[in-house]
């Protein structure tokens, strides 16, 4: 990078995974330029501050940004606790993007539009790896402006881009039209969206600790405004997967989250369509009509669509990318966390050069990195951003070696919905973490076989 050297490194998103690289940057003496669209740090995860991680403080944070933070009279909060998203922000991320070193770099507001090479598209080959990036931004004052920068680190995670209702990857006949009766997933049922969900008829499709955890909180719901009615719908021929181990499972917080939404449903609290991949979407005067692949019809208020999420590659068209072709992720570490293929297990360590493009200096960390894949670890992105920075200053030995032994703790989810550090239902208050190993320099992410695609179940 020495012909760039002048130029800064584009973060995109400044979340968990986004400011760490900011503190990696900074520590090895290359100055961060960091894109946030939301109008904060951690903008994606304010709009799940009421759930609970089933992972620990201690796993939780970043080495470096605590390294940045210590200094300023921060205090730790209890390595132990389980903190809801909204301690996440309050606690960890909003001091870390007050410090002056990262908001000076920290532009909100600021949606990044494309990626590219300056003076070239995706076809051009000639001196492409030593010729800088441009990010072309949209700012919050309506402004699109390009950036030159000699790196970039796409940290900008998935949650804006959730995956549809209907079946075959594609939104259902209707879906769009039926907008207005679609929430957004993870929504504060008993609490800030109360109002949309209390008295009616609520249907949550997916199949996932998403899923599981908004069910459950639903049911709190229905005690206190008893009109409620919930009805679940998964594409699959039933929710044993959803229940999990119960008392057998590693993780407390995880096992009873499975065996409490089983009990409701048993109960007859929650009504349980199985196989029931949607097909249309109706709206009506008060409501929407649901249309299953086989010709069942749901007539419900509202929808919660628990159904997981998808990177949003279209910013990328211009770089020279290597995805694999089924989950969207690196193509090196696609077939190591593969949902078709794995549950919980072991995934060899991986850094920069896993996750390394043809684009030089162009890398996607944290949960964009799996692509479709949901069984992410907050731990995991540290990590890989440590060793992705290591490789922009040119350290490739400690770039090559990653810090990192997974551990094999059960089944994790597995509807795409959120990586495997949430959530955890607000009743499950023990120090467990997810897929968590013994120390915080050991964590790692679930998967169900220990070579991908490879491997044997």
């Amino acid at each position: 990078m020495d012909s760039l050297k002048n130029l800064p490194i584009a973060v995109i998103g400044a979340g968990p995974v986004g400011l760490a690289a900011a503190a990696y940057l900074l520590e090895r003496g290359l100055q961060p330029l960091i894109f946030e669209a939301g109008p904060t740090a951690g903008a994606a995860i304010e709009q799940w501050r009421h759930i609970r991680l089933f992972s620990p403080w201690r796993f939780n944070l970043d080495a470096a940004a605590v390294r940045l933070l210590e200094p300023t009279g921060w205090v730790p909060t209890r390595p132990t606790a389980l903190p809801y998203g909204g301690e996440l922000i309050d606690n960890y991320l909003a001091p870390l993007a007050a410090i002056p070193a990262i908001g000076s770099r920290l532009q909100t507001g600021a949606r990044v539009l494309a990626v590219t090479r300056q003076g070239m598209d995706k076809t051009h080959t000639r001196n492409r790896g030593t010729t800088p990036f441009v990010v072309r931004v949209e700012h919050q004052d309506g402004q699109v402006r390009d950036h030159a920068v000699a790196g970039v680190i796409d940290a900008s995670g998935t949650w804006s881009t959730r995956n549809p209702l209907g079946t075959s990857g594609l939104p259902a006949s209707g879906e769009e039209s039926a907008a207005e009766r679609i929430a957004s997933p993870l929504p504060d049922v008993t609490g800030r969206d109360r109002g949309t969900f209390a008295g009616r008829r609520v249907l949550v499709v997916g199949a996932g600790h998403s899923a599981a955890n908004t069910l459950i909180n639903l049911a709190g719901l229905a005690q206190e405004e008893p009109d409620t009615a919930i009805v679940w719908a998964v594409r699959g021929p039933s929710a044993e997967k959803v229940y999990g181990g119960g008392d057998a499972d590693g993780l407390p917080a995880r096992g009873q989250l499975g065996s409490r939404l089983r009990r409701l449903v048993e109960a007859g609290t929650i009504e349980l369509h199985t196989g029931f991949g949607i097909s249309a979407l109706k709206s009506l005067d008060s409501g929407v009509s649901v249309e299953s692949v086989d010709g069942r019809l749901l007539d419900v208020d509202v929808i919660i669509p628990c159904t997981g999420f998808r990177p949003d590659l279209d910013i990328l068209r211009e770089l020279r990318l290597s995805l694999d072709p089924a989950v969207e992720a690196p193509t090196g570490l696609g077939p190591l966390i593969d949902p078709e293929f794995h549950s919980c297990g072991t995934v060899a360590p991986h850094g920069a050069k896993l996750l390394a493009h043809p684009d030089k200096d162009f890398y996607i960390v944290g949960m964009k990195s799996y692509g479709r894949a949901p069984t992410f670890l907050l731990a995991t992105g540290y990590e890989q951003v440590r060793s992705v920075v290591a490789a922009l200053a040119g350290d490739q030995a400690a770039a090559d070696t990653v810090h990192l032994e997974l551990p094999e703790t059960g089944v994790c989810s597995t509807d795409g919905g959120t990586s495997c550090d949430t959530p955890a239902t607000p009743a499950a208050t023990q120090d467990a973490g997810c897929c968590s190993a013994p120390e915080p320099v050991l964590v790692g992410f679930p998967t169900g076989l220990a070579h991908g695609r490879s491997g044997s179940n």
